[in-house]
């Protein structure tokens, strides 16, 4: 509440769960009486998060706003949702809402931007992933409409990682751009790296390790602000959380700890790195006669990650929040498990974590989720929070090749090195974290674990010990970081060149793919019925599974025995319980 309204980028860091969607609100509630912003866009980083705040901003902008407050947009592709009211599109550009007849004629036009995606961004206040906000500044078709919409809104930019160099890439030229017109910008974080907060401030200054590690926490920042104001509150509930290290990766070991601690009646939350790996490790704790321990859905048992239909993630959200709910606890234990689908966003609580290494600041995202609450009676054994984390048998140093496992590592393709967490140097230190400290006192040691994992002294000093083949990587997965943040920027929008001279590159669809990993969105010649008992209209394809298809043909499935199959492009697909897999 203290910052002024000159100030126009504000970075908030604080421990999940703190309340940051509340003061991203509050700060809008102040700019918008000051005149200074006419809109609030919230940027989530999966569509998961995105639809799971989309209801809390809308109550609280409800509460705001009072009879007259507008309705919340969601801006994810797929849906068409206003407020608590859902639409569908008809032939010739119309939308049928679920109200039409009960609402006022005004209301009904106010959900203009809602029906189409390239318009999200006009929205007084809409909701949606954070890719929907970086399309207003790279060269695709439509983005100086983004742009332009964007220019009066709060922009609030949710959980920036230090992790992906192209991602930080295109929200730093979009930001700059941005503040350029004069807008606001805020940016949350759990915890951010000093190298990552001074690049995001623009400032040229680098910390010493050990000045990184002193700097307050929770802490509010902003270009004006000297130095942050000292969160009076930061003396709040410490979580002593006991950090083990198991040496395996193997889904067999993993279903067979989650398996023990449920049947002691734990909720146990299980988050896997990769989407293979969560279904193996769901198809392990079945085949260990486990079944009744799993997530249910629809009379069977279910797991979460990205490769769902919307309709049905829409059902497994819900299932997952009230199997890890932290307002009611049924008895018996569950086992719930997933990918980093479960990271973020969904208000959860579990007493047992079990979880595959992943660099310090994801790592600490997906600790939010154990023990959320203190007040909740845990099942004996489980008083104190515990997280569990699985490691290569055989270390990291074979990953330097380059090679891939669950997660971690990477494959070269295209003289490029491609991976989910590339970065090993910075997976190594995370690894000696969970060796060297026990107990991991959140949020108190905080700053201290994600500086340890990501300040350059560490590396550096890491290279050193390890030797020549760990900096000679780490200098590729720099030089191929450099590589895609160039990539960003060839496409990012030139605000400079008149409107008139801009041509576009023609592979939009690669554009896109690189911001979100999420490929061709197929619909089906007709809806069928589900899994889980909703009818499903489509399915989002992976991007590496999109090349050679035609999006806009609606393809015909084939359903036997609950499995749906359809072929795209060359390739046959299967869609079931555990979701789209190949062939």
């Amino acid at each position: 509440g203290s910052c002024p309204t000159t100030e126009h980028l504000i970075i908030l860091e604080a421990e999940t769960g703190s309340g940051k969607t509340e003061a991203a609100l509050w700060r809008f509630a102040r700019l918008f009486e000051a005149g200074a912003v006419d809109s609030l866009y919230f940027a989530l980083p999966t569509r998961a998060a995105a639809v799971q705040i989309h209801g809390r901003v809308n109550r609280m902008v409800q509460a705001f706003f009072g009879p007259d407050a507008p309705e919340a947009i969601l801006a994810v592709p797929g849906y068409m949702r206003a407020g608590e009211v859902e639409g569908v599109s008809l032939p010739d550009w119309r939308v049928r809402w679920d109200d039409e007849g009960q609402s006022a004629e005004d209301r009904l036009a106010a959900r203009w931007p809602a029906e189409s995606a390239k318009r999200y961004l006009a929205a007084m206040v809409a909701v949606g992933t954070v890719d929907q906000a970086m399309l207003a500044a790279l060269q695709v078709k439509h983005a100086h409409l983004r742009g332009a919409a964007l220019s009066r809104s709060l922009l609030v930019i949710d959980e920036v990682h230090a992790s992906d160099r192209y991602m930080a890439e295109v929200q730093n030229h979009l930001l700059k751009l941005h503040l350029r017109r004069g807008g606001y910008a805020m940016l949350m974080s759990a915890t951010l790296g000093s190298r990552a907060r001074l690049k995001w401030l623009g400032r040229q200054a680098t910390l010493s390790f050990a000045d990184a590690v002193e700097a307050p926490y929770p802490a509010v920042w902003g270009k004006t602000l000297a130095d942050p104001p000292r969160d009076p509150s930061s003396s709040s509930r410490q979580k002593p959380v006991s950090m083990t290290l198991v040496p395996t990766m193997a889904a067999a070991e993993v279903a067979r700890r989650a398996i023990r601690a449920a049947e002691g009646g734990a909720r146990v939350l299980v988050i896997r790195n990769t989407v293979e790996m969560a279904v193996d490790t769901w198809t392990a704790v079945r085949k260990s006669g486990g079944e009744s321990l799993l997530l249910c859905v629809a009379d069977g048992p279910a797991l979460h990650h990205g490769r769902f239909a919307p309709e049905d993630r829409k059902i497994l959200d819900l299932a997952v929040e009230a199997a890890l709910s932290p307002r009611e606890r049924n008895s018996g234990g569950v086992i719930v498990i997933g990918t980093m689908t479960l990271e973020q966003s969904l208000d959860i609580d579990a007493d047992l974590l079990l979880t595959d290494l992943c660099p310090v600041d994801v790592l600490l995202q997906r600790i939010g989720r154990l023990h959320r609450h203190a007040r909740l009676l845990r099942p004996l054994g489980f008083a104190t929070p515990a997280c569990y984390v699985f490691v290569p048998e055989k270390g990291l140093a074979p990953l330097l090749k380059p090679a891939f496992e669950n997660g971690l590592g990477a494959w070269m393709e295209n003289g490029s090195l491609n991976g989910i967490y590339r970065d090993v140097s910075m997976l190594e230190l995370t690894r000696r974290l969970v060796v060297d400290h026990p107990v991991w006192e959140i949020p108190a040691m905080n700053r201290l674990l994600v500086e340890s994992a990501t300040h350059d002294e560490k590396i550096e000093a890491l290279h050193q010990e390890l030797g020549k083949e760990w900096a000679t990587y780490g200098n590729t997965v720099l030089g191929s970081d450099i590589a895609k943040a160039g990539a960003a920027r060839l496409v990012a929008l030139p605000v400079g060149e008149p409107f008139g001279d801009l041509k576009y590159p023609g592979n939009e669809e690669d554009i896109r793919t690189r911001l979100s990993d999420e490929g061709a969105r197929i619909t089906f010649a007709e809806p069928v019925m589900g899994p889980f008992g909703a009818m499903i209209s489509g399915a989002t394809l992976p991007a590496h599974w999109s090349r050679g298809g035609d999006t806009r043909e609606h393809i015909n499935c084939l359903i036997q025995n609950e499995i749906i199959r359809f072929t795209y492009g060359t390739v046959t697909f299967r869609y079931d319980r555990c979701g789209l897999h190949r062939g």
